[in-house]
């Protein structure tokens, strides 16, 4: 649903009861009620995880992927003149699993750190205290003081690493990063089918039996028409999603970032046309309990619902500085110099089985993870930097 949907729009509704009250629904608001609505996935306690959670993402997979973003931050950091506070805002950060693999990693931007976890959902925000020592909001984004103002030299900054919990983007601009790790496939999206001479709609309605269905309705002059240029030939029957959503989130982070870089990592696709040509079933996918769940419309609530990214979608907003596979950006970035040293430590320590030596032993079964061209590995890495 959109963030600026009114308290009495589907959005603050079930999607029984938003169907009951408008006779039907966009796709679009049917994902977010299904994931973010009273009785959502995600705020039921949906979410990334080994035990006990639904599918596994790279922060996920172990702490050699927040290793290499921390080398990334480090990059950054340099690059925008070493600022005494260094704001890293990651966007769907869930119970905190990045943050932690970051701050482990000890990087060198650590005393400037202001590390801002922003999750929507209020169940996985809750989990991110029994893991991070947070602080308050004013604490970490609080206004700066010049030094004419308190007639003389202000006070130096608080050494970070500071950590806050937020559930949407800060306000303020920074000086920093804004990182979205699989963040914009679970963002919603319209759903267009093409008939024979249009394009049309698909909205969420009930049956007779109170089952949901598909409702096709034309679709609208302007949306009809960014179809058209996104795929110039539909083949008929073809299905595409209008990542509008994804977009605006993508517009807030830019502007966001006074100085620094905008970090996205999802599964994507180049152009919108791509996805045109194959059944929605592929590029729409739902997971519950580490496992593929079912349609869309199936079991509501209680299974996550994600797309492909459609990158023209989003470089129309902006043109990237870098595009590139999850495993070259890796690679880029020294993964393999942080498992050539894992099996350095293995090598010294086998003997003593230690908690150090295992988790040096561990970092050559999650590098295969992270960069298998079959899987993570073949996510696509863009960023933006500004200026």
């Amino acid at each position: 649903m959109h963030a600026d949907a009114p308290d009495d729009g589907p959005a603050a509704l079930t999607v029984s009861e938003g169907i009951h009250r408008f006779g039907s629904i966009r796709f679009d608001e049917f994902i977010d009620v299904a994931l973010y609505g009273p009785d959502g996935f995600y705020s039921s306690g949906g979410g990334a995880g080994r035990a006990g959670g639904d599918f596994v993402t790279s922060p996920e997979v172990g702490p050699l992927f927040g290793a290499v973003v921390a080398r990334w931050l480090d990059a950054v950091w340099e690059r925008v003149g070493r600022p005494d506070e260094f704001v890293v805002v990651e966007a769907a950060a869930g119970r905190g699993a990045l943050a932690l693999a970051v701050l482990a990693a000890e990087p060198r931007c650590a005393p400037a750190l202001r590390y801002v976890m922003v999750e929507r959902s209020a169940a996985l925000r809750a989990r991110q205290a029994e893991h991070l020592a947070l602080a308050q909001p004013f604490e970490v984004l609080g206004p700066t003081v010049d030094d004419d103002e308190v007639g003389g030299a202000a006070a130096p900054p608080v050494a970070g690493p500071l950590v806050v919990s937020l559930p949407d983007l800060p306000v303020q601009s920074v000086v920093g990063a804004v990182i979205a790790n699989e963040l914009l496939d679970n963002v919603a999206f319209r759903l267009l089918e093409r008939a024979a001479d249009h394009w049309d709609e698909v909205r969420v309605a009930a049956d007779v039996d109170g089952g949901l269905v598909e409702l096709f309705v034309p679709a609208d002059t302007a949306v009809a028409a960014l179809a058209d240029e996104l795929v110039p030939e539909p083949p008929p029957g073809g299905r595409i999603p209008i990542q509008t959503a994804a977009s605006d989130w993508l517009r807030r982070a830019v502007d966001l970032v006074e100085r620094g870089s905008v970090l996205v990592i999802d599964y994507a696709v180049d152009a919108t046309a791509e996805l045109a040509e194959r059944p929605v079933g592929e590029w729409v996918r739902t997971y519950a309990s580490h496992e593929s769940g079912g349609g869309p419309l199936d079991a509501v609530g209680r299974q996550d619902v994600t797309v492909e990214v459609a990158l023209d979608q989003l470089t129309a907003v902006a043109a990237p500085s870098v595009t590139d596979t999850q495993s070259d950006w890796l690679r880029r970035w020294g993964i393999d110099e942080l498992v050539d040293e894992g099996r350095r430590i293995w090598d010294e320590r086998a003997g003593a089985g230690d908690l150090a030596a295992i988790r040096a032993r561990s970092r050559i079964v999650e590098a295969d993870a992270l960069c298998d061209p079959t899987g993570l590995g073949a996510f696509r890495v863009v960023e933006w930097h500004r200026p």
